[in-house]
């Protein structure tokens, strides 16, 4: 892709919207978009924002010492562009442009640099504290056992119209620049279809990662608590996320339990369908709500049944079946067969083979099964509210199966929402017998602080006995293995399919299904 920079610069933005500071001239030739600016190089656009830690207008020389010719910067009284940048800039023929935000015009400027992929693509944008990423990797594999080509982006893979491969990075969605850039090789790759999972900071005006992605339908799974270090309320986290129902072109899809649900349709005039456990949440508001009912579990999955309720009748539909366990399956799995029935004008029960064919994603509730007699599971549940899901049908199942203990080991991230902590910890000693409290990604938190902060809701527990402070992940894992009998449950929750553990100096490469491998080979030895 190669672009002029005044010329893409006149077709996205307005002149009241940004003025010349040098090379007003000068039109240099762009194939590239970065906000590093280790990776500036001649033919890169280079953009200086406001990052968590330091300011790009930092690293303006440094860009432009590595050959980059247009940089597009904001500037306020204290990240203010050195005199020493700007004569460097003047000196090597550099285009440099102001603005008021380059972190938000970077959305439009990578959506007019890749021609506006997400307008080519029937884009289906998922968002909600928990589901979001399986709903994404279920809504693909849906639409491609349809015969449709599609792509997706989400935490834990991302797939160009291909088979799925793994996301390297620890963000859910990427800035606006990667998103494009993805969109644009869906295109390229022949797609029909992009799947984009749309977390609250992608769809915060303030990030504006997904400002610029022209979405079709919206899928809203659960909205509870969570990134308050980012949002600072819940009513704005959920209004960041309510964001990807204002410009729908086609429908919304709902958690109708939700009690934030009806803001989410509020904020369109498309149909809304709404999924639901309980009847009395069906409303009258949405297109249809689809009532999941006769329910039943088994370790490898689950059976439902669906009544589609709408102003006209009741019409009910049995038989349905998905390999996938936990009752939040049935949750994931209906949103995801609402989307592609309604994209694809094909009824529900048309979708029933493919229903049951799903397969899970990597790190959501994975068994590593290595011949011992306890039972390890590994997933990403990292919430209060995600632990309220996941903990009690375990205990339940253990009640009526092997009488065995529950073991859970599970951090907290740093330089994230701390007030989640306590809760954490209190729900896990609620439901488990054991908990062992280790590193997730302590950032530049002190690791011992953080687990200080969880086993505050830890009232009832005994230190070295029921709770165990441990920061190593490994050695934490291999004591919960040590201490686990037969018939027991370990479940080791929060970095599932993440690939390190990132420390204030240093990031550590993991891999907690290998390592949860390892010690129990170990063990066995």
């Amino acid at each position: 892709m190669k672009k002029n920079f005044k010329d893409l610069l006149l077709s996205t933005l307005d002149k009241s919207q940004y003025s010349f500071v040098c090379g007003e001239n000068q039109n240099p030739e762009i194939e590239n978009l970065v906000f590093d600016s280790r990776k500036a190089t001649e033919k890169t656009l280079y953009f200086a924002w406001t990052g968590v830690h330091v300011h790009g207008n930092s690293f303006i020389s440094k860009a432009i010492e590595n050959g980059c010719k247009a940089i597009i910067f904001e500037e306020d009284e204290n990240h203010l562009v050195s005199e020493d940048a700007k004569n460097l800039a003047k000196e090597k023929a550099v285009t440099l442009v102001k603005v008021e935000n380059a972190r938000f015009v970077m959305s439009g400027l990578a959506s007019h640099f890749y021609d506006e992929p997400s307008k080519k693509l029937t884009c289906i944008g998922v968002t909600g504290t928990e589901g979001k990423s399986t709903t994404v990797y279920l809504i693909w594999q849906l639409l491609r056992s349809m015969g449709k080509k599609a792509g997706f982006i989400s935490t834990v893979d991302f797939s160009l119209g291909e088979e799925a491969i793994p996301n390297p990075e620890h963000q859910t969605t990427p800035e606006s620049t990667i998103v494009q850039e993805k969109l644009y090789q869906m295109v390229e790759n022949g797609c029909e279809f992009a799947v984009v999972e749309s977390s609250s900071h992608g769809l915060s005006k303030r990030t504006n990662r997904l400002g610029d992605v022209d979405f079709d339908v919206g899928v809203m799974m659960n909205v509870t608590s969570e990134h308050l270090e980012f949002h600072g309320t819940y009513e704005q986290y959920r209004d960041d996320k309510a964001n990807l129902f204002e410009n729908l072109n086609l429908f919304g899809v709902v958690n109708g339990d939700d009690k934030a649900s009806s803001l989410f349709a509020s904020k369109t005039e498309k149909p809304v369908y709404s999924f639901i456990k309980d009847k009395t949440s069906a409303k009258e508001i949405f297109t249809e709500n689809y009532f999941m009912t006769d329910i039943k579990s088994d370790a490898k999955g689950e059976d439902f049944s669906l009544e589609v309720i709408n102003q006209c009748d009741i019409k009910k539909l049995e038989d349905f079946r998905i390999d996938l366990p936990g009752t939040f399956n049935v949750y994931n799995s209906t949103a995801a067969a609402i989307v592609v029935s309604k994209l694809l004008n094909i009824t529900l029960e048309e979708l029933k083979p493919a229903l049951k064919a799903l397969t899970p994603v990597k790190g959501r509730m994975t068994v590593v099964d290595e011949g011992q007699d306890f039972e390890v599971i590994v997933d990403y549940a990292h919430t209060p509210s995600s632990f309220e899901t996941i903990f009690p049908p375990l205990q339940k199942r253990l009640a009526e199966t092997t009488k065995g203990k529950l073991f859970v080991l599970f951090g907290s991230g740093g330089e994230r929402d701390t007030k989640k902590r306590p809760e954490q910890g209190r729900i896990a000693e609620k439901y488990c017998d054991y908990v062992i409290l280790t590193d997730e990604d302590p950032r530049g938190e002190n690791p011992m602080d953080i687990l200080e902060d969880i086993a505050k809701g830890c009232t009832n527990s005994v230190r070295d006995e029921n709770l165990f402070l441990i920061p190593d992940r490994p050695t934490a894992i291999q004591k919960a293995f040590s201490m686990a009998k037969k018939g027991d449950i370990v479940l080791l929750l929060g970095k599932s399919h993440e690939n390190s553990i990132i420390y204030k100096d240093y990031v550590m490469p993991y891999d907690e299904i290998s390592e949860a491998r390892k010690w129990i080979l170990a063990l066995k030895s």
